[in-house]
Order: C-alpha cells, then sequence, then structure tokens
C-alpha cells in the first residue's frame, strides 16, 4: 500500500503551487514594466498635449498673453509634487525593470525595457539641457506690462516648440519599447 507524501516531502516533485519553471522577479517585473508603461504614458500625454492644443493656441495670440500662460504653467507645472514624481519615477521604473527582466534571464524584454529608458533619459536631458533653461529665461524677464523685448517668445515658438515635439515623439517611442516588453514578458512567465 503506497501513502500520498505530504506536501513538504522532498521526494516529491513541485506541483503546480510552486509554479516549477517559472523565471524569479515576475512578479516584480510585471509590477515595474506595468509602472514605467503608465507614467511615461502620462508624459507623452502631457508633451501631446502641449504640442496640438497649449503651444498653437498660446502662439495664436499676443505676446503678453503667450508669456503670463506659460509663466503660469511652469509656476503650476514646477510646485506640483505629483508632476515631479511622475516625471523622475518614468526613469527609475523602467531602469529598475530592464534590471529584473535581466537578472531573471529574460533578455529580449532587458532590452526592450532598456531602449524605453535610454529614450526616456534623452527626454530628461532634453528637458533639462534646453526647455527648462528656456522656462527660466522666460520667468525672469520682468513683469510682463513692462517687457519690451519679446525675443524669448521667438525662443519658445521655434526652440521650446520643436524639443517639445522631440519629447514627445521619444515618450512614444519609450511607450512603444514598453508595450513590446510587456508583450513578451507575458510571454516568457506563462
Amino acid at each position: 500500500m503506497t501513502t500520498n507524501p505530504t506536501p513538504h516531502d522532498p521526494t516529491r516533485p513541485p506541483t503546480s503551487s510552486t509554479t516549477p519553471g517559472r523565471p524569479q522577479g515576475t512578479r516584480l517585473a510585471a509590477t515595474l514594466i506595468t509602472l514605467s508603461t503608465v507614467l511615461v504614458g502620462l508624459m507623452a500625454g502631457l508633451f501631446f498635449a502641449f504640442d496640438v492644443s497649449v503651444m498653437p493656441g498660446l502662439a495664436a495670440g499676443d505676446e503678453q498673453t503667450y508669456v503670463t500662460a506659460m509663466r503660469a504653467f511652469n509656476q503650476a507645472i514646477d510646485g506640483n509634487p505629483l508632476f515631479g514624481s511622475v516625471f523622475l519615477l518614468a526613469l527609475v521604473a523602467a531602469a529598475a525593470s530592464a534590471v529584473v527582466e535581466y537578472r531573471g534571464g529574460r533578455r529580449a524584454t532587458a532590452l526592450w525595457v532598456g531602449v524605453a529608458a535610454v529614450a526616456y533619459l534623452v527626454v530628461l536631458v532634453i528637458t533639462f539641457g534646453v526647455n527648462i533653461p528656456l522656462n527660466n529665461e522666460l520667468a525672469d524677464g520682468g513683469a510682463v506690462e513692462q517687457m519690451t523685448d519679446f525675443s524669448i517668445v521667438e525662443r519658445f515658438k521655434t526652440t521650446w516648440v520643436t524639443t517639445n515635439i522631440v519629447r514627445t515623439l521619444l515618450c512614444t517611442a519609450a511607450l512603444t519599447a514598453l508595450a513590446r516588453a510587456t508583450l513578451l514578458h507575458g510571454r516568457t512567465t506563462r
């Protein structure tokens, strides 16, 4: 007569509850991919909204309105901890996801998440190197009613707007890479 081994019997092969063959860290990896996808998606949406509505709308008005509105937008964004968290954590989540995927043996997934992290890193470089300095120059221009030199508006209409389009495209590329990584992650963790 044979007896059923206990669930903790070392001679018994693993049961389905231990998910044999499932790569390590899949729950953490899935959480990080999801988080980075949501955060990058939020940033892509913000940049896109500026591209298609905010900046064209401002360009249709006068220069004083342009300066006043951009100052208000920048002040609202700079003073918002939620924006700052989303803006910076998008990179942290993507980079952490790439590391977890790589360590879990999911190299193709790690590559796509890495591509997303690099694309988003370029977004940060552009933001800190171009957009924020222009925002600061605009903020330091004195009272709008007393401004006589509105050349900053022309730089916004060319440089700031162009780099924002680049940020939108890079975020969209990062989002696409994260979508691919999500598909690959799902296939390798079933």
